[in-house]
């Protein structure tokens, strides 16, 4: 498979996506982690059926927690940021200059909600582009190893990404009947 590259605003909606995707499907974190530590499963024989899936079994967390606490961070990136409207907007037709002050607006709007709900720091406190080298034993949940890797520990390799770490997490709390599903309630001005 060849390496596909992505630009920015690709990465960023790719990573708005699969963060709120990861929120609300614990079977897809579970092998989103396994992919991450290494453990890639080996494809079946293609003359061997492939057995059903086994029902999931019953998750002793709930759902809903999840997917209340991912719908309550797209509500305040929409409230602070426009987040949804602007990703929503078809900018094709739009000059790159109206785009990118759009994009500052949507920026600040979601630096101040990060700044707000999460305590960040960085994964790796090296700077980007030092030479880096990794032991055995290395946590592969905090980081991912990229480009011809090959053999055992120890790696040694560029630092492309420090990585971020959430240390804090502060959501509102929802009151009692709140519909967590209305990102963003309809206006009508009279």
């Amino acid at each position: 498979m060849s390496e596909q590259h992505f630009s920015f605003f690709q990465r960023l909606g790719l990573a708005f996506g699969t963060f709120f995707a990861l929120l609300g499907d614990g079977r897809l974190a579970a092998r989103i982690a396994a992919l991450r530590a290494g453990a890639v499963e080996e494809p079946a024989p293609a003359a061997a059926p492939v057995p059903p899936p086994a029902p999931p079994a019953p998750s002793p967390i709930r759902a809903t927690a999840q997917v209340d606490a991912a719908l309550q961070l797209l509500g305040l990136l929409q409230r602070e940021a426009r987040l949804v409207d602007f990703v929503q907007e078809d900018v094709a037709a739009y000059a790159d200059a109206d785009v990118a002050g759009a994009a500052r607006l949507v920026h600040a709007g979601c630096r101040k909600v990060l700044e707000q709900t999460f305590t960040l720091e960085p994964v790796r406190s090296e700077a980007e582009g030092s030479r880096i080298s990794l032991d055995e034993g290395f946590d592969a949940s905090a980081i991912r190893l990229t480009g011809n890797v090959v053999g055992k520990p120890p790696f040694r390799g560029q630092l492309s990404h420090r990585g971020w770490r959430a240390t804090d997490v502060r959501l509102p709390g929802l009151t009692e009947g709140h519909d967590s599903r209305i990102i963003a309630a309809a206006e009508v001005e009279l």
